[in-house]
């Protein structure tokens, strides 16, 4: 019978009494996976049980590992490591500017450089500094942060948990007494050993731990396991898992011959995450000493103007009464402070001090142009009508007003209802833009009265004035000196305007 023949026949005949029985095919993969086992040098299971081996082995990776366990279970901000790596890949200046844009570094600076000066040079720094993170050192960063996380994934896996299964009486962290590891059901540890299988394998794809053992010395002083005894570990561990010993029994403890052990290795970009944090503590501290600094401004000129800083005139647009609404994150009297400064300096100065004088100047004053007083009497007459402005504003927002009542009704419902948020935002909204414009076109018309006013001050010390030609019949009119009233208008519109310009420039 010719060759060819003789194998045509041999298939045909192993096919007749071949068995279809998935049962049958699934044990025979078991015996041949068995089989594979037992000729790998690592001899750990025998008749669906774990041998002491197996246990001597972890234990001696767990004494070697335990001290990286205590370290990185006492790190208990999860930060901490990202900012280890990468403060690590920083030069010595690179040390030093970074140091240079923290918090502390920034406002002891504040201290003797103006804040506008400082903010260039904050920025400039800021600039240099993330400029210096190209792609490759960014790329190295990463890396290093990667197989530190695969690194902290193997010491941190629970070999006492998996170790007190073979001896009931082990003590975790205690190493001074040699354990007596008795064979187990395999079963047992089935679950452990899928885990451990996930931890192990990412770590033979590191192919040099020298430069992160680098690491734990210069930013612990010392590494948390040998460098020596850890690449034995990871010989050890490349040589098991390349003879595929851990899959092989997995499949044999499950009884699944197409088992196999998924893991994955985490990659997180770091760095981004590092120099927004740098960059938002470096830009937040500047604007609170930008804010700080309007905020001391601010004070300055209302005592200034007021002799108090506490200055309230209103009755319901105030910052006590936006406080339900910011309680519940629904925004805010954006504008309380600047317009209830402007009531009060319409008070206490433009229906005073400035109504005096353009009575004097306007009504009895003798202009050699009539046309040269209408910016000013335009916008003194504004003010004054601005007064029933504020007051018709501030009674809309009473409970009882206009807008109050609308307000008042869907505040209670606004934490549950998508709708009333939506309306009080909306309210809020066109309240705010009411008093913003009051407020603009009042510091509007006092800078059109200061600009001819400080002409009218220099035509009065003229012999014979130009603007004004009876300044000395006026004199007989006035209950105070013109100079001194006109002076003291003047400089209260300043100091008013520029109180203005700083709240507005804050928002």
């Amino acid at each position: 019978m010719a060759k060819s023949e003789e194998t045509f026949f041999s298939k045909l005949f192993s096919s007749l009494f071949q068995s279809s029985d998935p049962e049958a095919k699934k044990k025979k993969k078991l015996r041949a996976i068995a089989k594979d086992l037992s000729k790998t040098k690592y001899h750990f299971y025998k008749n669906d049980e774990v041998l002491p081996q197996m246990a001597k082995l972890f234990y001696e990776i767990y004494k070697a590992v335990f001290p990286a366990q205590v370290m990185f279970n006492s790190i208990e901000n999860p930060n901490a490591l990202k900012y280890m790596v990468v403060n690590y890949a920083l030069s010595e200046q690179q040390h030093q500017i970074a140091e240079s844009l923290t918090k502390e570094s920034i406002q002891a600076k504040a201290q003797g450089v103006p804040i506008e000066q400082l903010t260039q040079a904050v920025q400039a720094q800021l600039g240099n500094f993330l400029s210096a993170f190209d792609a490759e050192h960014i790329s190295q960063i990463d890396l290093t942060y990667r197989n530190l996380l695969i690194f902290k994934s193997f010491c941190t896996y629970d070999f006492f948990f998996f170790l007190k299964k073979f001896d009931s009486t082990l003590r975790e962290g205690e190493f001074n007494s040699i354990p007596k590891f008795e064979k187990i059901n395999a079963e047992y540890i089935a679950e452990d050993l899928k885990d451990f299988v996930t931890v192990a394998k990412p770590v033979i794809e590191v192919a040099d731990w020298s430069s992160l053992m680098k690491l734990f010395k210069t930013a612990k002083g010392s590494e948390p396991i040998n460098p020596t005894v850890w690449n034995k570990i990871t010989v050890k561990l490349r040589s098991i898992i390349s003879t595929q010993t851990f899959d092989l029994m997995l499949k044999l403890i499950t009884k699944n011959p197409d088992y196999y052990t998924e893991y994955s290795i985490t990659e997180e970009p770091i760095v981004d995450a590092y120099l927004d944090k740098i960059k938002q503590e470096a830009e937040n501290t500047l604007t609170q000493l930008q804010t700080a600094q309007k905020n001391s401004q601010i004070d300055n000129y209302l005592n200034q103007i007021f002799g108090t800083t506490d200055v309230v005139r209103l009755r319901n647009y105030t910052d006590s009464a936006s406080a339900p609404f910011e309680r519940k994150n629904l925004g805010k009297f954006l504008y309380a402070g600047p317009i209830n400064y402007y009531k009060a300096f319409l008070l206490d100065y433009i229906k005073k001090d400035l109504r005096e004088f353009t009575d004097l100047v306007l009504i009895r004053g003798t202009w050699s142009n009539q046309s040269l007083s209408s910016p000013m009497s335009n916008a003194y007459n504004a003010l004054l009508e601005s007064t029933e402005k504020i007051n018709k504003f501030d009674e809309k927002i009473a409970e009882d007003g206009e807008i109050g009542i609308k307000l008042k009704t869907h505040l209670p419902r606004a934490e549950r209802d998508r709708d009333a948020r939506g309306i009080i935002s909306t309210l809020l909204n066109d309240i705010n833009e009411e008093a913003k414009t009051i407020c603009i076109d009042a510091t509007k018309n006092l800078v059109a009265i200061a600009k001819v006013l400080k002409p009218l001050m220099e035509d009065y010390a003229k012999p014979k004035g130009d603007l004004i030609i009876n300044w000395r019949e006026l004199d007989k009119f006035a209950d105070h000196p013109i100079k001194q009233l006109g002076t003291d208008v003047y400089k209260h519109i300043y100091l008013f305007v520029s109180l203005m310009q700083n709240c507005f420039t804050q928002k």
